[in-house]
Order: C-alpha cells, then sequence, then structure tokens
C-alpha cells in the first residue's frame, strides 16, 4: 500500500513530511504527518505517536507543539494521524464539533452509519503502525503513544487495550473517565449504541481497574492544568487516578497552576513527555539489526 507525499519541509536537521494513503480500513483516504529525525537516515528509529483532540488534523501537533527540537536531539520519529474519517458524506457528520468528523474518539464504531468508515483504532492499529514503520524502516518493536484530550483518551485506551504493543504511553489532559462526561456518552452513545459493556471497553479507567497487575512497570505520565475549562465536568482525571492506584500501576500525575487545555498548555510540557518515551524506547538500532 503506497503513501503520497503531500508536502516536505525540513526541520531540525530531519524533515517533517505529511502523506495520504486509501485506507482499506477506513475505506476512504487518510492522512497523517510524520517526523524523521536525522539519525532515521541511518538507523531504525523508535516511533513515538501523537494522538490530537477534538477538531484537530494531522497538522496541529506538528505545527503547534514545538517537539520536533527535542525529537531531532533524541532520534525519535513522531506520528501524527488524522483524527477522523472526512469526505464520507454520512448525514449530520459534520453537525457537532464534538461528534462525526474531527471527532472519532479513537475506536471502532458499531452503530450504522458510522459502522462504515470510523473505524480509527482499526486504522492506526492494523493499517497505519505496520505502513508507515514499513514504509520509513521505523523500528515497530519501539512505539511509544500519548494525546492530548480525545487523543490522550485514545492513548490510554489503545495503550491498555492491545498490551505489548506500545512501551511506554502518556497524556495530556485526557478524557480520563469517558462514561462520566458528556463527551464520552455523546461519543459512545452515537458510536457503539447504548450498552455501556461496550463502553467499559473503551474507557481508560474502567480498563486500568480491570488489570490483573500493573501494565506500564515505567509508569505512566500525566499532565493537567488547572485552569483547564474542562477540567470538572469532562476529564476526571481523578478517576484514572483512582485506578491505577488500586492495581498498582505507577502514575505521575502533574497538575499544573495557571495552565488551560491549549496547545501553550501542551508546548509547555511536551519535552517532559518526550523524554519520558525516549528512557522507555532506548536508543536508535542500526538498520537490519535484531537487538531489542
Amino acid at each position: 500500500m503506497a503513501t503520497r507525499l503531500l508536502s516536505e519541509h525540513g526541520c531540525f536537521g530531519g524533515v517533517q513530511v505529511f502523506h495520504s494513503h486509501d485506507s482499506a480500513v477506513v475505506g476512504l483516504p487518510m492522512r497523517f504527518s510524520l517526523f524523521l529525525p536525522p539519525q532515521a537516515r541511518k538507523d531504525r528509529v523508535p516511533l513515538l505517536v501523537y494522538l490530537a483532540g477534538l477538531t484537530c488534523t494531522e497538522e496541529t501537533f506538528p505545527t503547534k507543539a514545538g517537539a520536533q527540537r527535542l525529537a531531532s536531539e533524541l532520534g525519535l520519529a513522531l506520528l501524527a494521524p488524522d483524527t477522523s474519517p472526512r469526505g464520507a458524506n454520512v448525514p449530520g457528520e459534520a453537525d457537532a464539533w464534538d461528534f462525526g468528523v474531527g471527532a472519532g474518539f479513537w475506536l471502532d464504531a458499531m452503530r450504522e452509519p458510522w459502522n462504515r468508515h470510523w473505524r480509527m483504532e482499526s486504522w492506526l492499529i492494523t493499517e497505519l503502525l505496520p505502513l508507515v514503520t514499513r514504509s520509513f524502516d521505523l523500528d515497530g518493536d519501539r512505539v511509544g503513544i500519548f494525546g492530548h484530550s480525545m487523543g490522550g483518551h485514545g492513548a490510554l485506551t489503545l495503550a491498555l487495550r492491545h498490551p505489548g504493543r506500545f512501551r511506554s504511553v502518556s497524556a495530556f489532559a485526557p478524557i480520563a473517565a469517558p462514561m462520566r462526561c458528556p463527551w464520552g456518552v455523546k461519543a459512545f452513545s452515537g458510536y457503539l449504541g447504548e450498552d455501556r459493556g461496550r463502553w467499559r471497553a473503551h474507557d481508560a479507567s474502567e480498563l486500568m481497574q480491570s488489570q490483573a497487575e500493573a501494565p506500564f512497570p515505567g509508569g505512566i505520565l500525566i499532565d493537567q492544568g488547572l485552569s483547564d475549562k474542562f477540567l470538572s465536568e469532562q476529564l476526571h482525571p481523578e478517576a484514572f487516578e483512582a485506578a491505577c492506584a488500586a492495581v498498582g500501576q505507577a502514575l505521575e500525575l502533574r497538575r499544573h497552576e495557571g495552565y488551560d487545555h491549549g496547545y501553550y498548555f501542551i508546548a509547555s510540557f511536551a519535552d517532559d513527555h518526550l523524554r519520558h518515551h525516549a528512557k522507555a524506547l532506548g536508543k536508535p538500532t542500526s538498520t537490519g539489526s535484531t537487538s531489542s
């Protein structure tokens, strides 16, 4: 499966690219951005996946977070997928900013008509990650995941739903207990139906609480701004904190005075997240190496 280069930009000694490909899983063209550090010219570098939040695209993180400078130093590739299918022409897909276009919630929809194209979990796990690691010769055994808000929800749930797929996980202001908040109830009702058993399979706090042992011994990092207008109604980090404590999962949940929900907040702490993942992912391995 080929990717189509949309644009390419030199960046901190590496290259920032934007691509699209025809997704068999989604049934539509899908877009992603990828930063390749200078080390990728000779080594198989680890990959860090960033999942963006509501209304965002594959362009939001690379243009706003300022993460490429440190990624270049650490030798990390940065992948940012788009947040939903586009051009499906499903009735009502663009009627709300928090459901439909730009709001895929990193799950596979089960309800008609969304289940025809809104298959974000399968797209990322079974199609995009293999495609990107193969096409750009990245180290597919060394993959971390992080994200913001809806994407923070996705990072936590996908890391828990796919044991061993990701070596590290972190989040900025994640929707940590979607079954308890309006965004989550709206998305889960629309995409999954009214069966709350299905909902639990995509709720990070519920998933963590069901673990037999701590899934990430190296710890999970979450940053949350205390001036975030969505904190009390939508995010519920305390629920995930309690779930981690119940199973002995190490969690560094940092609460920051004066920071809101936007990208000034993310840019302020992005370097800490990159270092968190780099520690878990290790150094790049030479092309063709089988070391781990």
